[in-house]
């Protein structure tokens, strides 16, 4: 296993981390859902054998019973571990708030939690925290219950800088994969200020789990789409931590065989950046996700079409591509709608700056990715 520095912290961590929110379960969709102990307890152990210094989890993960897993795991390697995990909470309730931290003390079985996350933090979120959330947060580690003050990011290059600035945070744990590299110029801020970076979803939450034509074989020794994914993440320097959530031993087995390979050398990581960026390249070809095209009055997420269709045509990731075109507008949350909701109006093609014909492209990818 190698190891890194994770910023200013001190702590010298593994460079894969175990990311504990896809843990086995037992009841798995039922209220009563907890995770598998015999599964979950033998991968964490297995990675702790291989290397793997650093843990990762939170309240709400794993129907609430992640952290107690992880707890129970940490018996006899509590010492040798750094332990991650995050508080939610936002709101008005100072109590609440200090009720999440007792709480995950108690379920990890542990008196102070090392990297100690506000979960989340958007530009909503850093405005509670500097009002008064982040006071709570200094007072938890001027008592000794946490170690380092940390956040976990979803936003934009220019929100992460204004963390980096604030020198209140002493690492940030982030998206970062080959189809999501937007935060690579926030990533290289960061730790050229001494803050450390970690990242989830390497394998991009599943879209590169899958079988590719076009990204398999491009190193030797590597014939996996998550081996590649893991490796991208882990050629960059400037990232301290790649997290891995974990469900099987044998994602375990290969992720530790991939972060044990001090192989990561000046071509390979050439060869990844020159492939990668020519993919990338060919997807703006399609659309360059710039939005220009919207509102659409049926609400028709076009760019969102455009690329579940890019991972297909263009990274051959036509499993995953069919996977998320089919979730869009299926959540609650999400008002967007997949490219069946489309009337050919025809009012988004002028705003185009690619000149693409997107009422007949949107009609391909619903004939290429739709349910059947």
């Amino acid at each position: 296993m190698e190891y890194r520095q994770l910023g200013k912290t001190g702590l010298r961590v593994s460079q894969l981390g175990f990311g504990a929110m896809r843990l086995p379960m037992v009841n798995e969709g039922r209220p009563d859902a907890a995770v598998d102990r015999d599964k979950a307890i033998e991968m964490i152990h297995r990675a702790f054998e291989g290397g793997v210094n650093y843990v990762d989890t939170a309240v709400g993960y794993c129907n609430q019973d992640s952290q107690r897993a992880v707890g129970e795991a940490l018996k006899g390697w509590r010492d040798r571990i750094v332990v991650s995990t995050k508080n939610p909470y936002y709101g008005e309730s100072e109590t609440e708030w200090w009720a999440n931290l007792t709480n995950s003390l108690d379920r990890l079985g542990t008196d102070c939690i090392d990297i100690y996350n506000h979960h989340g933090i958007s530009r909503d979120r850093w405005n509670d925290v500097q009002k008064r959330v982040g006071a709570w947060m200094l007072k938890a580690r001027d008592q000794g219950l946490i170690r380092h003050i940390c956040c976990s990011f979803h936003s934009d290059n220019a929100l992460l800088r204004e963390l980096v600035d604030s020198g209140y945070v002493a690492s940030i744990t982030l998206q970062y994969n080959m189809l999501d590299r937007k935060l690579e110029e926030g990533i290289a801020y960061a730790a050229s200020n001494g803050v450390g970076v970690v990242v989830m979803g390497p394998v991009a939450g599943g879209r590169l789990g899958v079988r590719s034509e076009v990204l398999e074989k491009l190193l030797p020794g590597i014939d996996r789409v998550p081996q590649l994914a893991l490796r991208f993440v882990l050629s960059n320097p400037n990232i301290s931590i790649a997290l891995s959530g974990m469900s099987t031993l044998e994602q375990v087995e290969e992720n530790l065989r991939v972060a044990s390979d001090t192989g990561f050398s000046a071509e390979d990581s050439e060869a990844i950046e020159a492939h990668v960026t020519r993919l990338r390249k060919m997807a703006d070809l399609y659309c360059t996700g710039c939005n220009y095209c919207l509102p659409c009055p049926q609400s028709v997420a076009i760019s969102r079409v455009f690329e579940t269709y890019n991972h297909g045509a263009v990274f051959g990731l036509w499993e995953a591509a069919r996977a998320a075109y089919n979730r869009i507008g299926t959540a609650p949350w999400d008002e967007g709608r997949n490219a069946s909701a489309c009337i050919e109006c025809g009012q988004c093609e002028p705003r185009c700056p690619q000149n693409i014909p997107i009422r007949r492209q949107l009609k391909e990818v619903h004939a290429a990715l739709a349910d059947q």
